[in-house]
């Protein structure tokens, strides 16, 4: 049996002057937390100790990390490097200056001190990561971003109109903010990971922006007797359902990669799930408003020759 899909007709730009103040309000949030709490930068940009060890036989990251926090070494990133004998560990330096070797020595003798009786841990490698390098790691990342939305203005410029541009950046300036708000205010750690997601979040809330343009734009070829609140509403409502389950599913991967794919992940799968939240709230709320209290129209979106009729036919002379 065919099951014809519920249409819906939610008035959801009637509710703009209310999601705007939402957002002002997130955004007031994000920027005052920024400004008071900063971020809690991790070694990627901070610097520190990276230290390589090996075990004779399989170490699990938990055991690891707990002998590490006993030692003093409580904000140490412990993962695994290839196989399960090998681990990777990074101590983030205190106050901008680490001893690497002090640190790698210390690092060395808390594993070898609980681990269990018969297994030996061999140091493999350390590197220092100086402040200067951490340094240059946030203005390379902080570039990647700014590019990447001047890159989406030219972009969505060229495919639909100006004021369509301004309001696909402007929303996601918006979830950007409020993403890297939320890292504020939970103190999670800022690293490069999160500077990766981050740029993922804004391809994903772009490409949902898209849809939604590409739809208003069909539809106000087709709608041509309504307003263009009208017909961006309608545009909205008929790419809700599509919207809803892109986002339900990525949602579950994500939450799977949080709950179950251990610390080393969780400030990349966060990212991923506050942008995913927010970067669907902002196509519908953010986008689509901001182009229509810009003034945008149908003329702006169709060419000269639909605006003006398509003239007379091949053969027919024009009325004197």
């Amino acid at each position: 049996m065919h099951i014809v899909p519920r249409e819906t007709h939610l008035n959801f730009l009637g509710h703009r002057r209310l999601a705007f103040v939402v957002s002002v309000i997130l955004l007031a949030i994000a920027i005052g937390s920024l400004t008071v709490r900063g971020l809690n930068l991790g070694i990627d940009f901070t610097g520190g100790t990276l230290v390589e060890v090996g075990y004779s036989q399989s170490a699990t990251v938990a055991n690891v990390r707990s002998d590490l926090s006993e030692a003093g070494f409580d904000r140490a990133v412990v993962q695994t490097f290839g196989a399960p004998t090998d681990i990777l560990v990074r101590v983030p330096s205190v106050d901008g200056e680490n001893d690497s070797a002090e640190v790698s020595t210390g690092v060395l003798q808390a594993l070898r001190s609980g681990a269990p009786e018969g297994i030996d841990v061999a140091m493999r490698r350390v590197e220092f990561v100086g402040p200067q390098v951490g340094q240059e790691l946030a203005v390379k990342g902080m570039q990647a971003l700014a590019f990447a939305l001047i890159g989406i203005l030219i972009y969505v410029s060229l495919r639909f109109e100006l004021r369509f541009a301004v309001g696909s950046v402007a929303a996601l300036i918006h979830d950007v903010l409020v993403v890297v708000g939320v890292f504020s205010l939970t103190q999670m750690e800022f690293d490069l990971p999160v500077i990766a997601a981050i740029l993922a979040v804004i391809g994903y809330s772009l490409n949902d922006t898209i849809v939604v343009y590409d739809r208003i734009r069909e539809n106000l070829r087709k709608m041509r007797k309504e307003n263009t609140a009208t017909v961006m509403n309608n545009s909205i409502n008929e790419m809700l359902g599509r919207t809803v389950v892109t986002s339900g599913t990525t949602l579950m991967v994500l939450l799977s990669l949080f709950f179950l794919g251990g610390p080393v992940i969780h400030g990349f799968s966060a990212a991923l799930i506050t942008g995913v939240l927010v970067g669907t709230y902002s196509s519908v709320f953010v986008g689509a408003p901001i182009a229509l209290v810009l003034g945008v129209s149908r003329t702006d979106l169709m060419s000269r020759k639909e605006t003006e009729g398509e003239g007379p036919k091949p053969g027919e002379a024009h009325a004197p």
